[in-house]
């Protein structure tokens, strides 16, 4: 576990920028050394941000797309058409524009089936066939509440340590049913990047570093085994000054 670094920037276009830029030369160096990138993408407005830089900076940045593998911390168990779906909205803003290998983009199960215990089933099943033990980069949001991935404060979620993933069946955050990687899965990684902006995130930011317990604030509860960063926006570190 390594202690957290912190990065701030103007606003959330720098940092969207910014952190494109760190995401694309890390994944040429592992590309670079012949190996495949494992990354984890999160959904939300900045995420949103971020991927669409990525497609701008893509050209120049020599990454091969096809050898990346491409995963999610968490979805939302609902239709594979529906706006809320974190893979839908990284297709229609990353991966439809930059060459990724369909057989390398491991999206967890829609709600079609209705049978969330079964989707999550299939998730553990895909990151123990085709994961390679370790992410590279897991990258998260975080909600005003503190909560990482679909893992929020107070749920029994967060104590499961004997499992990849869970399902969440009353999430406090509509939609209520959603399919999380646990900390577990979460934490086998070499870098952890929080991105994070406004100031409506501000005191979240603060609680986790002063040291919140995890599970009062999950954010603490996630951190990577060389690296974890949180990249923010002034708005977003604006309470770690006072």
């Amino acid at each position: 576990m390594t202690s957290p670094a912190v990065e701030v920037f103007a606003d959330a276009p720098t940092l969207a920028t910014r952190v494109g830029a760190r995401l694309l030369e890390r994944i040429a160096a592992i590309q670079a050394s012949g190996g495949v990138a494992s990354i984890a993408l999160t959904g939300g407005t900045i995420a949103d941000e971020l991927h669409r830089e990525l497609v701008r900076l893509t050209p120049t940045s020599g990454v091969d797309w096809s050898r990346v593998d491409i995963w999610w911390g968490d979805e939302r168990f609902v239709p594979a058409d529906s706006e809320d779906r974190n893979a839908r909205q990284a297709a229609a803003a990353l991966l439809d524009h930059v060459g990724v290998n369909p057989a390398r983009v491991h999206e967890m199960p829609a709600a079609e089936s209705g049978d969330l215990a079964a989707a999550v089933r299939a998730v553990e099943t895909e990151v123990r066939t085709h994961g390679s033990g370790m992410f590279d980069v897991v990258m998260l949001g975080v909600g005003p509440d503190g909560h990482v991935a679909s893992l929020f404060p107070g749920q029994p979620t967060l104590d499961v340590d004997d499992a990849i993933a869970v399902g969440v069946s009353d999430s406090p955050k509509p939609p209520p049913q959603r399919i999380s990687l646990t900390f577990a899965a979460l934490n086998r990684t070499r870098a952890t990047w929080f991105l994070v902006s406004g100031s409506g995130k501000a005191e979240a930011v603060a609680r986790a570093h002063g040291g919140a317990d995890p599970h009062d604030l999950p954010a603490n509860g996630a951190h990577g085994t060389e690296e974890t960063v949180w990249f923010l926006d002034e708005a977003a570190a604006s309470a770690l000054r006072r």
